[in-house]
């Protein structure tokens, strides 16, 4: 049975199901349109929030430095994702990588979580930018009715109409074709990176140097606790981080990591890249170094137009400008912020159902929802189911402590791609690798162990529920995936022989599940 659990897809074949007629995406990407994917997706509200906030409680001014730390800790991952989607260019991101180096089960798993990852992500977004839109909506004087502006504080039904609305509209762009999204997402991108760049250079002319000082403020220790909501390493060891100091630089780190999560959602696109072996690592890697530029940018303003004791939590940033007397600057992040949220929905809308398809595709769900739609060339058919159950999501249901659950998924990911790429190397030396990551072992490794430190700085009961998620992906595959396996349909078709007159499907004909 462990064979069976294990058995890996050979990187040919998985390149090869992506050349067949009725399962085959369009190839219309460029590097260009990865890199606006991967910025659109990395750069939302916390570039305007987080920055100042983890200043204010963990770092002061050298949250610079976090960033910079929390860019190393996503560029060892990057490496990793580079070098799998450009040698294997197939739809799934990291649960296509698993299914070629670590096999079955574990792709499996990796594909449950990120589908869970994708659609919470997704959906917390989109209640997100609800919240701006109506926000400016009531500036304008134009209010929605209590009943449609979503669960929070809501007194009996409640629907946010708003977040719904953006799910089904980018639904329906992504099904027209990921050419369109990508112009779409390219325009949107410029207007939210202008909008940052102004901040940057505005703030540049407001900074005092005497806010610097000190760059680097002296720790202070912080009690351990002893709760589900306490950070999973204080229940296990007691250990309790610090904040400020030096290694307040690391937890600040721990915290502005997620402000980067997204990356990876770019490799999920490898197989409608035009040229993916030349330009996956381009876009995984660049949108990467251009956003950690803008992170730390941010970090330096917002620390010298404002004493880091005097930051505000809820918006540091648009605070900081008015209390430099320039208000108007309020209005424009927060334009800045709804702008730049619709991309990152798109995208990890897009994401999931590249993942969902791909695991259709292979028989583990049901191959249904593996057909292109003849005309767009694009998975159709999971993108309208996964884009109405988001939006109901989004609309009835208050995320906001189901979000880090978004921030786990991501770091599982990255732990298995990490291992994924030292065993391909050893199981497969002979495959033409067009990027190869630098100091194999010893670069994954290190992935591993900061993509760990990082899961063990989330609250316990993020774990809970991950676990609790795990345990139904468990449940699922066992009761339909394994025996649904197309590959586990050609191993037995090439034990056993040519299907009968039963009519048994062989290879390729597995449509009808």
């Amino acid at each position: 049975m462990s064979s069976t659990l294990f058995r890996t897809k050979k990187v040919e074949q998985s390149i090869l199901d992506t050349e067949e007629p009725e399962h085959a995406l369009k190839k219309s990407l460029s590097a260009l349109d990865l890199t606006v994917f991967g910025v659109g997706v990395i750069i939302g509200t916390g570039i305007f929030v987080l920055t100042g906030t983890v200043a204010k409680n963990n770092a002061g001014p050298a949250v610079a430095l976090a960033f910079v730390a929390a860019g190393v800790a996503c560029a060892l991952a990057a490496l990793c994702y580079a070098e799998f989607a450009s040698t294997v260019p197939v739809a799934g991101s990291a649960y296509t990588f698993s299914y070629a180096s670590l096999g079955e089960l574990p792709a499996w798993i990796i594909g449950w979580d990120l589908v869970l990852e994708f659609a919470l992500g997704t959906a917390v977004v989109a209640v997100g930018w609800s919240g701006y839109i109506a926000s400016l909506l009531d500036n304008a004087g134009w209010h929605l009715p209590a009943a449609l502006s979503g669960r929070e504080g809501a007194d009996g039904f409640g629907f946010d109409i708003l977040a719904a609305a953006l799910v089904l509209v980018l639904t329906a762009i992504l099904v027209v074709g990921t050419k369109l999204s990508a112009r779409v997402t390219s325009v949107v991108v410029a207007i939210k990176v202008t909008v940052v760049l102004t901040v940057i250079v505005a703030g540049a002319f407001l900074i005092d140097g005497k806010n610097y000082d000190p760059f680097v403020p002296k720790a202070q220790p912080v009690p351990a606790g002893d709760s589900l909501q306490s950070p999973l390493i204080q229940l296990m060891f007691g250990w309790a981080p610090s904040n400020f100091g030096v290694m307040g630089i690391f937890t600040a780190a721990s915290v502005v990591f997620f402000a980067f999560i997204g990356f990876d959602v770019v490799a999920t696109a490898a197989e409608e890249t035009k040229n993916p072996q030349r330009d996956m690592p381009r876009g995984i890697i660049g949108s990467l170094i251009i956003c950690t530029v803008l992170y730390v940018a941010v970090s330096i303003v917002v620390t010298g137009m404002q004493h880091y004791t005097d930051l505000s939590v809820s918006a540091p940033l648009a605070d900081a400008f008015k209390a430099t007397g320039h208000p108007w600057f309020a209005g424009f992040i927060s334009f800045g912020a709804a702008v730049g949220l619709t991309t990152v929905c798109m995208i990890l809308l897009l994401g999931q159902t590249r993942v969902f398809f791909a695991m259709s595709r292979d028989g583990l769900l049901p191959r249904f929802f593996s057909r292109v739609h003849p005309r767009f060339k694009t998975p159709h058919r999971p993108t309208i189911l996964l884009g109405v159950l988001i939006a109901i999501l989004a609309g009835f249901t208050s995320l906001s402590e189901l979000a880090e659950l978004v921030n786990i998924g991501t770091l599982f990911a990255f732990v298995v791609v990490a291992i994924g790429v030292i065993i391909l190397r050893k199981s497969r030396p002979d495959l033409p690798r067009s990027f190869r990551t630098p100091w194999v072992p010893f670069l994954p490794i290190l992935s591993v162990c900061a993509s760990l430190w990082l899961m063990l700085n989330l609250p316990a009961e993020t774990w809970l529920r991950f676990g609790i998620w795990m345990v139904i992906g468990f449940v699922v595959y066992f009761l339909y995936g394994r025996s649904h396996s197309l590959l586990g349909r050609h191993e037995e078709t090439a034990l056993n022989g040519p299907a009968g007159p039963s009519g048994t499907a062989g290879p390729g004909r597995d449509d009808a599940v």
